[in-house]
């Protein structure tokens, strides 16, 4: 299983800190460098325009004058390129990352510039010894009950709000109006208009809302609360105060009932409530299916990240880390939130990054090693499972596999769900029932 030898002749390991970082000594003849300026030069006269000049008559002095720094750097960076790539050919080195190319001032002779390429290889990743760990295989039988339940819960968050012409209770949506004094005088964030609360649903302090429950619309009153003495704000916490509320209205919950206009809310176009239950039913069956792999999935990295002891490249760890801090940046982009104030730092995602890259290393030997690279019958699957749940599923079946980006996905999940068997196989694995909540 070994990625990559450490022990090649001629690279030079730099500090025991990091055994996995190398140095290579090179040299490049000026010569060449010269030459291959030189024809870089010939082959941009033939296109360049400066003033007075026809396209491909401008003097090479002229040229030379204008672009041989430029000119120079590339041709110096293509050679440094060159020479690096041979050495690494050559020792058969895998590198992690970009080298860190350094000149050697004085060194050599007068025709030649030399320098250190400085970088890491990967590691030998080795995926220990599986059998001693305890992986919970969770299982859940979606009934009748589960589907109630669900059923409740989407009712629940259908709730309409009517106005009660009563008094306040539980479960009532209440607009109010409040002052909060401490010692006589309103305190920072103690004073509200038109405040939306939904009683006893544990947005304002239990006391708070204990004292409103009988108030009906049109109602006021004048309490006294004491702060919990672990509150929050600290200049409140244990302190006493006086609140003044005024109900400008109360509203009472209003459910819907499980009928024909339910279900077609639910998307079931006759409004039949056995294929509501259906559907209901088989969607339940896959989200409970999909957090259950979830579950074990999870179990399984962690298994392997613990028995498969290895140092991780920090190049690798620093372009992760880089990767996820942009992906944060357009995150918080779309969100419309600025990041002006509180740049996010690359170093903020240093643990999941280290993370990931081990996994994925561990992943790709085991994927090599063991033969569980994804199969097309398998990612076609899995493209089939995500299309269930849309009206035309054959058009999004399409849309896969015309995005090389999207099916790759599906196949990395192919991939994921190979190593995932492998290491249950491996592994001590215990049924265990788990509860629908």
């Amino acid at each position: 299983m070994t990625q990559e030898n450490s022990a090649v002749p001629s690279t030079t390991p730099i500090a025991a800190a990091n055994a996995l970082e190398r140095r290579i000594d090179m040299a490049v003849a000026m010569a060449d460098i010269e030459k291959d300026v030189s024809q870089r030069l010939k082959k941009l006269s033939r296109s360049v325009k400066m003033p007075g000049f026809r396209p491909g008559k401008v003097p090479m002095k002229m040229v030379e004058q204008q672009y041989g720094a430029q000119t120079r750097s590339e041709a110096l960076g293509a050679a440094v390129e060159k020479s690096f790539g041979e050495k690494i050919r050559e020792q058969q080195l895998r590198v992690a990352g970009y080298p860190r190319i350094e000149p050697k001032e004085g060194a050599g002779s007068a025709g030649e510039l030399q320098f250190s390429a400085v970088f890491e290889v990967y590691p030998e990743v080795i995926v220990g010894d599986l059998s001693e760990r305890e992986i919970e295989r969770a299982s859940l039988v979606v009934g009748d009950a589960e589907v109630d339940k669900t059923i409740d819960v989407l009712r629940k968050q259908r709730t309409t709000y009517v106005a009660a012409n009563r008094p306040a209770a539980n479960g009532d949506r209440l607009v109010i109006d409040f002052t909060g004094r401490k010692n006589g005088e309103v305190f920072q964030g103690g004073e509200a208009k038109d405040y939306a609360l939904l009683l006893g649903g544990g947005s304002m302090l239990p006391d708070f809302e204990a004292a409103l429950s009988g108030l009906a619309a049109g109602e006021s009153k004048t309490f006294d609360l004491t702060f919990p003495s672990d509150y929050h704000a600290s200049e409140l916490a244990g302190q006493p105060v006086q609140f003044e509320v005024a109900i400008k209205s109360v509203d009472m919950p209003l459910v819907p009932e499980l009928d024909a206009d339910f279900a077609k809310a639910l998307g079931v176009v006759d409004g039949d409530l056995t294929k509501m239950r259906a559907e209901v039913q088989a969607n339940l069956e896959r989200e409970v299916k999909k957090r259950l792999q979830a579950r074990i999935k999870g179990q399984v990295m962690e298994a392997l990240i613990q028995v498969s002891p290895f140092q991780v490249p920090n190049s690798l760890i620093d372009l992760e880390s880089r990767d996820m801090a942009e992906k944060a940046r357009r995150d918080f982009a779309e969100r419309g939130m600025s990041t002006q104030n509180v740049p996010v730092e690359p170093s903020w995602f240093t643990e999941p990054a280290t993370r990931r890259v081990k996994l994925g290393l561990i992943l790709g030997e085991l994927v090599k090693a063991q033969g569980l690279a994804a199969k097309p019958a398998q990612v076609r699957g899995i493209v089939d499972d995500f299309s269930e749940t849309f009206e035309d599923p054959a058009e999004v079946v399409r849309w896969y596999y015309s995005q090389p980006q999207r099916l790759a996905e599906a196949e990395a999940l192919a991939v994921e769900s190979n190593v995932v068997e492998w290491v249950l196989a491996k592994a001590k694995t215990v049924d265990k029932p788990v509860s629908f909540d």
